[in-house]
């Protein structure tokens, strides 16, 4: 498994695949590529299906893509897929397992996130079990999760004067909110449908990443 410079990686657009929104693998693959070509800094492969070769087949197709550009893809809630492909790391959600443990089982060299919600104590437990990022929402509606609690701006600000590893803004972030969220204190947003669903993914990456720059 290749190691990635996470200063330089955990920074910046972070693309969040949706099944809903690409529920075609090729067209996935392609959407994922254009997102990698205008600047993507990591990919998470997000799908809730139970379809498991489905899934196999995916993570293994957008984890090759991911080596062509050095980019690293992380597996959203699995840490046995993202063993089993040899991914580059995991996002955990509160109910997805320990980080403690998913550092154990995978290994120092994956990157290991965890959602938070709107709590700085869930992102402190997170960084004394070994996290290599947080991340914290929703900041404004989200489609992709409507029912998510609403997190403060001032979080941001908290969160990153406070942990030792990178943030994550996520929900409902689009190129008229993300600088706000980026001036609050976020190193990386994570974005789906203002990115996978825009009819120039490419350029709307490129749009992102320029926001930090």
């Amino acid at each position: 498994m290749t190691e990635f410079d996470l200063q330089h990686q955990l920074h910046g657009l972070y693309a969040i695949t949706d099944s809903k929104l690409m529920p075609d693998t090729d067209a996935m693959l392609f959407q994922v590529e254009q997102a990698l070509r205008g600047g993507a800094h990591i990919i998470q492969y997000r799908d809730k299906s139970t379809d498991e070769n489905k899934r196999l087949t995916e993570s293994r197709a957008l984890l090759d893509l991911c080596n062509q550009f050095s980019r690293p893809l992380l597996i959203n809630d699995d840490i046995q897929l993202a063993k089993q492909i040899g991914a580059h790391g995991v996002h955990l959600g509160q109910s997805d397992g320990i980080v403690s443990q998913a550092r154990e089982y995978l290994g120092n060299n994956s990157i290991i996130g965890n959602t938070c919600h709107d709590s700085l104590a869930l992102a402190n437990t997170a960084c004394q079990q070994g996290c290599d990022y947080v991340a914290f929402g929703a900041f404004f509606a989200s489609s992709t999760k409507p029912e998510a609690k609403p997190a403060p701006l001032q979080l941001l600000s908290e969160a990153r004067s406070t942990l030792p590893v990178p943030v994550v803004a996520i929900g409902g972030i689009n190129m008229d909110n993300a600088e706000q969220v980026i001036t609050a204190g976020a190193d990386m947003v994570a974005v789906i449908h203002s990115l996978f669903a825009n009819d120039n993914i490419c350029n709307r990456a490129a749009q992102f990443n320029s926001l930090f720059s």
